[in-house]
């Protein structure tokens, strides 16, 4: 079966997601899409597999144009599409799981199923038993439950969705084969992945995205430097600073004119589960008054990395030091009375109380230890806080009421002057030049006060432009440490992709 996609549009209010995309999956092959973090790969393949509807396009299946807005109607033309979160019951054994998917009458043959599900497994090389509970499976195994049972259906185009995520070397050889063999029978396989050694070993062909749109097609075998080219852009991030951003030179840096200081946070082979891959033997020190940028592709271990620093989780093996004190396991509350901050990039739901005025976000950040708050020197802090941050609304108005760029003033303002370790997670996300700016002419008022930075960011070019270090993660493991004027752009990129 042969898709076009044709000229399609896909808007979220102002958010261009997709624009123009325009390009066609051929049977018997096996098609990569690449992209980094936000390039519009998973929007695109849920409007593929239905549970999107697209805002302008086509949509051609053997040269008929098709219209369909529900993952079923998609499976009724033959598309389907394997998530990353396995998509059964735990509780009920493989066979229910295959039957729920194909029969939902009273009178089921479950002989004949239980013979349908041997025999599609074991054309694909896949030994599961039918009788097995699912939540005995591994991550892999349920992965081919699904993959079974999507097969059963009827499905010609299968769209996974990082299908090497969390499997093993051996279930990845199994799976690998399988998808040779369906496409070597007249499947179309659609791979959205982030590793370029698993494009390179499955993929005939790969379409790049970049800011939404169609950057580059190639076919194999692949150029890596042009694969990492169409995908982070040409053109590197200037070895300098930014306007109104701190330099950065190859000696110890300096932080807005502070002076580094001792080491103040040491991670020793630290594991935790958490995102997408976790975080496996970290080992990381980090000294005051360092900027630190952690790069990857989302979910690659710095999200679980930054909430480790802030005692938001803890980690199943290693050891975090503090100021040279150990604190593993020590929990978020502790942490803030050490100095660490950590400001999430989900402002509302993990930064800010949706409901809540400004002016008790200033009571609970400032004077959570009174009995009784007192309203009048709230009132009076949360008008200074305001003016000062040029926040755009009252005390009287709920956080929720806020524009994007508001809320990361607020947050920002919540963030004490004392606070000597702050963890940012995406800290300028969504907000134009000039608000991104203001945000980090903000924060240099902390590193004037030896406070250590650690952020991550999507921006290759916001990294470059205001860390001393970069920390690049890859698949839930450190894969390159190094200042920032000891590496390039293609070192860095490549490591994001996984080819160190």
């Amino acid at each position: 079966m042969e898709i076009k996609l044709e000229n399609i549009h896909k808007y979220y209010g102002p958010v261009h997601a997709n624009q123009e995309i325009t390009f066609t999956i051929h049977s018997h092959s096996i098609h990569g899409i690449l992209g980094e973090n936000g390039a519009g790969k998973s929007t695109l393949m849920k409007i593929l597999a239905g549970f999107t509807s697209r805002s302008k396009g086509r949509i051609f299946i053997n040269g008929q144009e098709v219209d369909y807005s529900s993952p079923a109607e998609a499976t009724s033309l033959g598309i389907g599409m394997l998530y990353q979160d396995p998509q059964d019951f735990p509780s009920m054994t493989v066979l229910d799981n295959f039957i729920l998917g194909l029969n939902s009458s009273w009178h089921i043959n479950r002989r004949y199923y239980r013979t349908l599900f041997k025999k599609t497994a074991e054309q694909l090389g896949f030994k599961i038993d039918p009788g097995t509970l699912v939540s005995g499976l591994t991550v892999g195994e349920r992965q081919q439950l699904e993959l079974i049972r999507l097969l059963a259906i009827g499905v010609e185009v299968l769209i996974l969705d990082e299908p090497t995520t969390g499997i093993s070397s051996e279930q990845k050889g199994l799976l690998f084969n399988a998808l040779k063999h369906l496409a070597k029978t007249g499947k179309s396989i659609v791979i959205v992945s982030h590793k370029l050694e698993d494009i390179e070993a499955l993929c005939h062909r790969v379409t790049i995205l970049r800011e939404g749109r169609v950057a580059g097609e190639m076919e194999a075998p692949f150029d890596t430097s042009r694969l990492l080219s169409m995908m982070f852009g040409k053109d590197a991030p200037a070895q300098t600073s930014s306007p109104g951003l701190p330099s950065r030179t190859c000696r110890a840096p300096d932080t807005f004119g502070a002076p580094v200081g001792p080491t103040f946070m040491v991670f020793e082979n630290v594991s935790a589960p958490g995102g997408r891959a976790g975080l496996h033997d970290c080992s990381l020190e980090v000294q005051e008054g360092e900027i630190v940028g952690l790069a990857g592709l989302e979910g690659s271990g710095q999200g679980v990395f930054l909430r480790l620093a802030a005692g938001l989780i803890s980690p199943l093996r290693g050891r975090i030091l503090l100021n040279k004190k150990e604190i593993t396991g020590k929990k978020h509350a502790f942490l803030r009375k050490q100095g660490v901050c950590f400001v999430p990039t989900s402002r509302l739901e993990e930064g800010l109380f949706a409901d809540l005025s400004l002016a008790e976000h200033y009571a609970i950040a400032f004077h959570k230890d009174s009995f009784f708050v007192p309203w009048k020197t709230v009132q009076q802090t949360s008008k200074q806080h305001i003016k000062h941050f040029r926040i755009k609304g009252s005390s009287y108005d709920r956080a929720s009421s806020l524009s994007g760029g508001n809320q990361q003033r607020l947050l920002l303002s919540l963030i004490p002057l004392s606070t000597k370790l702050l963890l940012l997670e995406q800290p300028t996300r969504g907000l134009d030049m000039e608000s991104a700016l203001w945000v980090w002419n903000h924060l240099k008022n902390y590193c004037a006060n030896r406070a250590a930075l650690i952020f991550s960011s999507a921006e290759l070019d916001e990294i470059f432009s205001v860390a001393h270090r970069i920390v690049v993660f890859f698949n839930g493991r450190v894969v390159l440490n190094a200042p920032l004027c000891e590496t390039t752009l293609e070192e860095v990129t490549k490591a994001i992709a996984g080819k160190v």
